[in-house]
């Protein structure tokens, strides 16, 4: 197969990082689906205090993307990933052995900040170890968190069927084992020299990179149409069967498609035609993914849909990975990756509640023509930025060697 034979390609260190990459996804997709259930329902908690419980996560995650990213140019990626594993497992685990509102705040916050440390540094150190490889890389690696985002959730309901405590203390196990691996495995790399600014001031430079603000807003219809794998699908899923579990058969059929073409995709349009076109094409596919169940009606719509967006994810989103890195100068991988997250946190975000609020119409057809609009729009967007030539060509980036 020739996803397999991709991986054995890679030296051991991308290895790890795919095999982590795939624990985080399942451990992640364990836990946090059910958390608001267990909230809610086990410990009594009311709306407000659940909805703030699950907002300081996230909040702790998406605002600190940056501060992740940076944290992997200064201090070295692989130091950072293995703190950020280390302490999503003390957050899960207090999610398990915690009852008041203390300590899940507690928890909630290092379990968020574990994500925007190890997110932004995993992806720094795959695209420095990967080299002129680094796309194939960035597909293997959205192979291995595809299977854990469908991994998790099936593992999840069965371990709900004993106890919501024996998920928690499932996943932290998880990422105790990742953490374990990382520090004996994965090999210590030395960071780019410090150019001697500060941390304020490489946000600063970040923050005035014109072309790379416009990329990351251009791709707002990428950000906001993954998480309708999450809202709007297993909705019109439900709608269309009666049938709550089939949500999972579209995770399924997603899942099973992504890991037999997602590596023979990215290996026949590199070499064929330029990054930014496929990147548009991607997102064009995404959009269209909506015009399905926005004309007819019933299951196999649906299905359609979720099927051409997981096809659009595959296009695109290698390619994506591959070019955040160029935006900037070598010693600063981290940071574009830590800003590139903090926009997608805040375009989802923004994303589904328009979706969200067109779903509240009751006009079946408007969250599926807004995502088809959105996904067009975001199609055009990277297409005048590549006529512009405001996307940059990918370079080679030299693999690293031991410290």
């Amino acid at each position: 197969m020739k996803t397999w034979h991709e991986i054995r390609g890679f030296p051991p260190a991308i290895r790890l990082l795919l095999v982590n990459q795939l624990g985080v996804n399942t451990g992640f997709y364990l836990l946090i689906p059910y958390l608001a259930t267990h909230l809610g329902q086990d410990l009594g908690l009311s709306a407000a205090a659940v909805g703030i419980v699950l907002g300081v996560r996230n909040l702790s995650q998406q605002g600190l993307f940056i501060l992740g990213g940076s944290a992997a140019d200064r201090l070295g990626a692989r130091g950072v990933i293995i703190a950020g594993c280390a302490l999503r497992t003390v957050g899960f685990a207090l999610f398990a052995l915690g009852d008041g509102l203390a300590v899940l705040l507690a928890a909630s916050v290092l379990s968020g900040l574990a994500g925007a440390l190890f997110n932004p540094a995993v992806r720094a150190y795959l695209a420095r170890e990967a080299g002129e490889r680094r796309v194939e890389a960035f597909a293997l690696f959205n192979v291995f968190a595809t299977a854990g985002a469908l991994l998790g959730p099936l593992l999840g309901s069965a371990l709900l069927l004993v106890d919501f405590r024996v998920s928690a203390l499932t996943a932290a196990a998880l990422f105790a084992l990742l953490t374990v691996a990382q520090a004996l495995v994965l090999p210590a790399r030395e960071a780019p020299p410090p150019t001697g600014a500060s941390v304020m001031a490489d946000w600063r430079e970040v923050a005035r990179d014109r072309r790379f603000l416009a990329f990351s807003l251009a791709l707002v219809g990428m950000f906001t149409l993954e998480n309708q794998l999450y809202l709007l699908l297993p909705h019109g899923a439900r709608r269309a069967t009666g049938w709550e579990g089939a949500a999972g058969i579209l995770f399924l059929v997603g899942t099973l498609a992504n890991l037999a073409f997602q590596v023979r995709i990215t290996s026949a349009l590199k070499s064929r035609g330029n990054r930014a076109s496929w990147i548009g094409s991607g997102l064009l596919l995404m959009g269209l993914a909506f015009v399905p169940p926005m004309t007819a009606a019933g299951p196999v719509p649906v299905l359609l849909s979720a099927l051409l967006l997981y096809l659009g994810v595959m296009v695109a989103q290698p390619f994506v990975m591959e070019l955040v890195p160029e935006f900037g100068r070598p010693e600063l991988t981290g940071t574009y990756f830590g800003a590139f997250y903090v926009v997608s946190g805040i375009a989802a975000a923004v994303g589904n509640a328009v979706v969200g609020r067109a779903m509240d119409t009751g006009r079946e057809w408007l969250p599926w023509a807004c995502c088809a609009a959105l996904g067009t729009a975001s199609a055009a967007a990277v297409g005048v930025l590549r006529r512009r030539g405001a996307v940059p060509a990918p370079v080679p980036a030299p693999v690293a060697v031991n410290a």
